[in-house]
């Protein structure tokens, strides 16, 4: 297992996130049933996406985003086909997560998994890059974990 740590200082609530995230996409690489890779990718990718709203913030305002994709296209719009991309497949996940295991099959379980390694990898660097502000207190460090 390589470990991989990043030179950015995180809030607690980013780093948690991202460390579910990392959970999420091992336990998607290591299951055997479609539906269960597709549903455990696909939370990778939230939960990364919700470490960039941590950091970022979340829109406010009347018109205030809904969705976790939706809040990401407005913090990040440089994640917006990202977002666009999970956001088309959270009907699939709900419906996996119902018990439709026939929801996905193992093709679309592997393009999502695929996609989720690639977008995590995104959100890393994206978060590498943003500058620590304020005295945070105990700010942290990112950990990558990745299977070999």
């Amino acid at each position: 297992m390589n470990r991989i740590v990043h030179t950015a200082p995180l809030p607690a609530t980013a780093v948690d996130l991202m460390t579910r995230a990392d959970a999420e996409l091992l336990a998607a690489q290591f299951s055997s049933e479609a539906g269960e890779r597709f549903v455990h990718a696909h939370l990778a990718g939230l939960r990364a996406a919700s470490a960039v709203l941590a950091v970022r913030g979340r829109p406010t305002g009347r018109r205030a985003a809904r969705t976790v994709w939706e809040m990401l296209t407005a913090v990040a719009p440089e994640l917006e086909d990202w977002s666009a991309y999970f956001a088309a497949g959270a009907a699939g996940r709900r419906a996996v997560e119902a018990g439709r295991a026939d929801a996905v099959d193992g093709a679309r379980a592997e393009a999502v998994l695929c996609a989720a390694e690639d977008f995590l990898d995104e959100v890393r660097a994206l978060l590498e890059a943003i500058p620590a502000t304020g005295d945070e207190g105990g700010r942290q460090r990112l950990l990558a974990v990745q299977a070999s």
